[in-house]
């Protein structure tokens, strides 16, 4: 296998630029495995971290998988050893590949050579030499992590490497899949994912750790009121909270419209003490939030008062202010905590940049795309508010990030047609100047539509988002469905093309034309074709009858509207008439047991969490439809999202 691929670093990673191959200077080849023995040793040398002695071990039992062969680890600083396998910086790096100045890598920048038979995989410290094993794995050796329960090991008892030349640095500096099954430790190291999760599933030291905000969970975003409680301190400094039409509001739990005064002086002064006590609490933080409460629709509760405004009103912007508080904040505690990130978001109605104010080096702006359509690329007209947002922040923040929105959260099981933007979407980034990403989906479990498939296409994007989307989605749908990947991806062409002129946001009702009848009617065949396809496998049986509950979903929840349609186009109903016996399948599906790594569909929407099993409750009625959801709290999470 010939890879002569190299990317560059993250400043300039635009393209993907070939190496110059000569073939008399540069081929060479490395024979892992012979007749399934080890042709190879795998060599940690001195000094080795936790990290690389880790990615020693993963790298010796995927080899084992991948050729049935033992292979040995040892540590060594030998430089007369032959056929061996270095992972890591050390003496045996320095020595057979003196070019490679490794102590000048950054975190994770890594490097894969091969010279003389051996074998180098090694980068900077802390994940670059573990980042180095897992891209040899999927790019020399064609393993692939679709899913923490479904792994492709590629079968060789001859493995063998030819031409390796690769170096690279992942193209954005934070890297963060927040879909459910993207919580599993082992599965997002494994695709490169470096950034916060829940609690209780971050990457650990071995995992060269990861990036997170001070404070845990509730410091990372919407902290004004984490940190500044209105019940503990509105009585006490009302001047501290926003003036709103001459009168400072309590917000009291989102009824009021209010956040915070960020000109007030004495303001200011506690919420460097509290930042501070935060960062002191975790030590092993990188970023640390002071972003504004979460608001519904065009709600934003921004103060008023003379000193405020004054900002807002010369930067033409809501943003003026907050980005003025966090860079006084960010210059009286950067010195005294050196290499932490101030962290704020550009979100609804702060989202427009500032016309002169710059944020600080050691500022992050979290610029968020919910109000986007995300059935078309931001190049599209449709997005081009936002475009031009992103365009005029990437001109003065030094670090900017984006919080973009991969799901439906109203309806995590609806078709949401997607997929065809995340590639664009992700070069249209970094393109401009965005370092890290956290692109939230559905979160509250297993089950969502097409969660795989977006989980595993963001990682790869997130790594270089110079891949061709439609081959990853093709190389997705072979690997995880096997023989029924053609039929779905005729599926997900036929809600594309349907979907194409309408506005399509993160909280899409019901009344999108890839719902229509003819549509899911259509998709309902691909999907019961996809089925009989591989009626034989059970392993893709079941992620195909996975697969196919969203648009069950759909016609579930659209089921009188349906029929009518049915009718009117005198076509043929292609379920069973009771609506009861489609529910009641539908959640054996959703509810039954899978593969391990794999749990049932716990949830199916985020606002009121509601289970799969109250979704079916009223569905005995064959041509009523229940409001499954409260329909006051679907227009206010909706409006002005368009």
């Amino acid at each position: 296998m010939e890879i002569l691929t190299s990317v560059k670093s993250m400043e300039n990673l635009n393209t993907i630029v070939p190496f110059q191959f000569n073939p008399d200077r540069d081929r060479e080849k490395m024979q892992i495995a012979l007749q399934g023995k080890a042709a190879c040793r795998i060599v940690t040398q001195p000094g080795a971290t936790v990290v690389e002695f880790y990615a020693a071990e993963e790298l010796k039992k995927m080899l084992q998988q991948i050729t049935g062969a033992n292979f040995d680890v040892g540590q060594s600083s030998d430089d007369n050893l032959e056929s061996v396998i270095v992972i890591g910086p050390g003496p045996l790096a320095q020595s057979f590949f003196p070019e490679i100045r490794l102590e000048t890598f950054g975190e994770e920048q890594l490097t894969m050579r091969i010279r003389g038979g051996r074998l180098l995989l090694a980068g900077g410290r802390p994940r670059g030499t573990l980042y180095a094993v897992y891209r040899f794995l999927q790019e020399a050796c064609g393993v692939r992590w679709w899913a923490p329960w479904a792994t492709h090991v590629p079968q060789d008892a001859n493995l063998a490497i030819d031409s390796l030349q690769i170096e690279e640095t992942p193209a954005f500096e934070s890297r963060n899949v927040y879909w459910f099954s993207a919580f599993d430790r082992d599965w997002a190291v494994r695709n490169g994912l470096n950034a916060v999760a829940p609690k209780n599933v971050r990457l650990r030291e071995e995992h060269g750790g990861c990036i997170t905000y001070a404070a845990g969970e509730k410091g990372f975003h919407h902290t004004f009121f984490e940190l500044v409680p209105p019940e503990e301190y509105f009585e006490k400094h009302p001047e501290w909270f926003s003036l709103i039409n001459g009168q400072r509001r309590h917000p009291e739990g989102g009824k009021h419209r209010s956040q915070l005064c960020t000109t007030n002086p004495e303001l200011r002064d506690f919420l460097i003490r509290r930042l501070r006590e935060w960062l002191k609490e975790s030590p092993g933080a990188s970023s640390v939030s002071i972003s504004q409460d979460d608001t519904f629709a065009d709600w934003g509760g921004a103060c008023q008062c003379p000193a405020c405004k004054a900002i807002d009103d010369r930067e033409g912007s809501f943003s003026g202010s907050i980005i003025a508080l966090l860079n006084h904040i960010a210059e009286r505690l950067g010195p005294e905590f050196p290499g932490i990130g101030f962290d704020t978001l550009a979100y609804r109605y702060t989202r427009q940049a500032p016309r002169t104010l710059k944020p600080l080096p050691n500022v992050i702006v979290r610029l968020c795309s919910i109000e986007c359509n995300v059935a078309a690329p931001l190049d599209d007209s449709s997005n081009r508010a936002f475009a031009q947002d992103i365009k005029d922040w990437s001109r003065i923040c030094d670090r900017l990030y984006v919080w973009d929105y991969t799901t439906n959260f109203i309806h995590y099981l609806l078709p949401h047609p997607n997929w065809f933007s995340l590639g664009p979407n992700m070069r249209f980034f970094h393109q401009h100047n965005v370092r890290g990403i956290f692109a939230q989906g559905a979160f509250q479990s297993c089950g969502a539509e097409m969660a795989e498939l977006r989980a595993w296409m963001l990682a790869r994007l997130m790594w270089n988002p110079y891949q061709d989307e439609l081959k990853l989605i093709d190389e997705f749908l072979c690997g995880y469905y096997g023989r029924a990947a053609d039929v779905i991806r005729q599926y997900l062409d036929l809600l594309r093309d349907a979907t194409k002129g309408f506005y399509m946001n993160c909280y899409a009702g019901l009344e999108g034309p890839y719902l229509k009848f003819e549509t899911l009617n259509r998709a309902e065949h691909l999907w019961q074709a996809a089925e009989d396809v591989v009626k034989n496998d059970p392993d893709l049986l079941w992620r195909v009858r996975q697969g196919h509950l969203p648009v069950l979903y759909a016609f579930l929840i659209k089921w009188a509207v349906l029929q009518a349609e049915c009718l009117s186009a005198g076509a043929t109903w292609p379920l069973p008439h009771s609506r009861q016996e489609v529910a009641d399948a539908w959640l054996a599906t959703a509810t039954g047991s899978g593969p391990q790594g794999w749990s049932p569909m716990m949830n199916i929407r985020e606002g009121e969490p509601t289970k799969p099993q109250d979704f079916v409750v009223n569905f005995g009625a064959d041509f009523l439809d229940p409001v499954p959801f409260s329909a006051d709290q679907h227009a206010r999470e909706s409006v002005a999202m368009k």
